[in-house]
């Protein structure tokens, strides 16, 4: 299997190289069919470690140690189980379609080539992440992963508005990055190693151990936290959250591709990683169940209000990480890699299908510019269907097996702030249910309100752009209902996620579902759901988008003049973008002024250069009034001087 496993990341490296030093040389078609064999190889590989590791193999080892320290050992290594080889089959699939859609989203671009070098190296630097057995080499492919979104982002660099969004969400990711860094810190002040397994090992045996000098702080805890501060900033958490929907200023592709199944998701599976330590402190639980419902419920709000296509993807991508986040606290890991992996795929369904439309209409994302696309567009409208069902949690689609899992376990949850975190993750259910149909109607149905000179040019997507649709839209269908059971009930996981019987929410959620049915887990399931407030929230969901978008489309309008002051909250995002504007940036800014004038000005210029010019003219002066030429001056300065010497000489 170790050859296997090396090779999954390598060949992803080798195509960006080739990508990236030679593209120029060998041209755009070869360009990206080497990227495109260089991550389809990627992927079969994955497949093969997956059956491996489901058949019951398993690999951790060290591949190369790079350096020694303090007794401390960096090394590269692989830790290949459950969830790091689901992670794979996930990250390289989507990058895959990803990589196939860009064929045709890219075609007139002249940085073709840069791209897929670009997207082909990100797939490598996710795929160390999840494949790492250790805290260093987690660190590399997290700070990997932060610098190529940064290039990404930033991808048409002669937009200002794409430099401010790369800058910002570099910035942003470095606030969690520093908590992540001194989380790592920890863990090697309190185990002596930064290695996963002896980490895990003797974790139960720290838990309770306070911090010294410090009243009531268990190490484990502070641990946790600043972890989980690295994982708000990279799985785009509240308050750590601004930088991903200005992430959209990248082309298409890279916005499903950060969105699906890689930066944001590493937040997420770093938890689910570090379970063997967040399941000792119930502080930290907490703090993750909290955060993640305020993000589910809050941002889903605001992609109400947005008319950019892709902005109103990128904040359900927000309240979703929310959802998954929400799952991780209540300790219901395996829920919320399960949504991790089904939301892979009907998200990376929507920003594609979205590109499709941005394609069609000439590269215009305002949705208000659009309506009527379906008869232009059946396939790309099908496909989009199927994943705006698949997102409000529709059964039998994907997201609804996923999410509904998460929403019960939050209900049995029994931490401090459950309850709260329960009305939350409900109420986003009718939250995503109206916006995604929102975009569906808006962009779809209703009368054509584009201009003539696009109207006359509208026509379906190629195929390269429409055969990962077709291919995302069946996973979005299928795969809730395929991994459900062995998922949630079946010990997927095995000893990769580790889950004490105090917090065992899945094992209660199983109960419920044996007595509802006693037999088939899926049908179970969907009993059980149709009985539940959330089901019947959804479905509400979608009958108010389709009576205020389609019945009514008068009425929004109404609405936003009366409620005029909660849609102004919700258009300018609680605030939150002024907010960093003005105290961080702002206030960085005046903090760099005025240091400039007091340490540059007065100190440096005034103080030290002028001041030094102005002392020794000073002293000049004072020195040119002595030495006057005159006898008698000199004789009585001798005569005091004589007297001063003899002073001291007799006292």
């Amino acid at each position: 299997m170790q050859n296997l496993v090396l090779a999954t990341p390598l060949v992803c490296l080798l195509a960006a190289l080739v990508a990236g030093f030679f593209g120029r040389a060998i041209g755009r078609v070869n360009t990206h069919r080497v990227a495109i064999a260089g991550v389809a190889v990627s992927f079969l590989l994955s497949l093969l470690v997956y059956i491996d590791v489901m058949g019951g193999s398993s690999f951790n080892g060290t591949v190369y140690t790079w350096a020694t320290s303090g007794g401390a050992s960096f090394q590269v290594g692989f830790l290949i189980d459950e969830l790091s080889a689901t992670m794979m089959a996930v990250v390289t699939f989507v990058s895959l379609m990803v990589h196939i859609y860009t064929i045709g989203y890219m075609a007139e671009d002249s940085g073709y080539q840069r791209f897929f070098s670009y997207i082909s190296l990100f797939t490598f630097a996710m795929l160390m992440l999840v494949m790492s057995n250790n805290f260093v080499q987690l660190f590399f492919g997290w700070e990997a992963v932060g610098v190529i979104s940064y290039l990404l982002i930033g991808f048409w660099y002669k937009r200002e508005s794409a430099i401010f969004a790369n800058l910002k969400a570099f910035l942003v990711n470095r606030v969690g990055d520093f908590g992540f860094l001194l989380g790592i810190a920890g863990v090697l002040h309190l185990f002596g190693t930064l290695d996963y397994a002896p980490v895990f090992a003797s974790a139960p045996d720290k838990a309770g151990l306070l911090i010294s000098g410090w009243h009531q702080w268990e190490w484990l805890t502070v641990i946790c936290l600043l972890l989980f501060v690295g994982a708000m900033g990279k799985s785009a958490q509240v308050p750590l959250h601004v930088w991903l929907p200005d992430s959209m200023e990248g082309p298409t592709p890279i916005s499903a591709l950060i969105h699906a199944a890689t930066m944001v998701t590493a937040g997420i599976f770093m938890v689910a990683r570090m379970s063997p330590l967040f399941e000792f402190s119930e502080t930290a639980l907490t703090v993750v169940l909290v955060i993640g419902a305020i993000t589910a419920f809050a941002m889903g709000l605001v992609g109400i209000v947005q008319n950019d296509i892709k902005r109103v993807v990128a904040y359900s991508t927000l309240s979703q990480l929310g959802y998954m986040t929400v799952a991780l606290g209540a300790s219901a890991y395996a829920s919320g890699i399960f949504h991790l992996g089904t939301h892979a795929f009907f998200k990376a369904l929507l920003f594609l299908g979205a590109g499709s439309v941005i394609i069609a209409m000439h590269h215009e994302q305002d949705m208000r510019k659009m309506g009527g696309l379906r008869r232009y567009m059946p396939i790309t409208y099908i496909t989009m269907v199927l994943g705006s069902l698949a997102l409000a949690g529709i059964p039998p689609f994907a997201g609804f097996f996923s999410k509904d899992a998460i929403i019960a376990a939050v209900h049995n949850s029994t931490l401090a702030g459950s309850g709260f975190a329960y009305v939350a993750v409900s109420l986003a259910v009718f939250i995503t249910a109206i916006y995604s149909f929102r975009l569906l109607f808006m962009t779809f149905h209703g009368e054509t309100r584009m201009d003539d000179s696009v109207r006359s040019h509208l026509k379906e997507s190629p195929w390269v752009v429409t055969l990962p649709l077709v291919i995302l839209a069946v996973m979005s269908v299928i795969s809730g209902a395929l991994f459900m059971g062995p998922m949630l009930f079946g010990n997927y996981f095995g000893d990769a996620i580790l889950v004490l019987p105090q917090h065992d929410v899945l094992a209660k959620l199983y109960q419920d579902l044996h007595h509802a049915t006693g037999i088939d887990l899926r049908w179970g399931m969907f009993t059980h759901a149709i009985q539940t407030p959330t089901f019947w929230l959804a479905v509400a969901g979608v009958i108010t988008a389709w009576y205020l978008y389609l019945y009514r489309p008068e009425l929004p309008e109404k609405i936003k003049s009366r409620f005029e002051w909660a849609y102004t909250i919700l258009d300018n995002k609680y605030g939150f973008d002024q907010f960093n504007q003005r105290v961080f940036a702002g206030g960085a800014r005046n903090l760099g002024g005025w240091l400039w004038r007091v340490s540059d000005m007065r100190v440096i210029d005034g103080f030290v250069i002028n001041g030094t010019a102005q002392t020794i003219g000073w002293l000049s002066g004072v020195v040119r009034n002595i030495q006057s030429g005159f006898v008698y001056h000199y004789a009585f300065a001798m005569i005091i001087g004589l007297v001063v010497l003899m002073t001291l000489f007799v006292f």
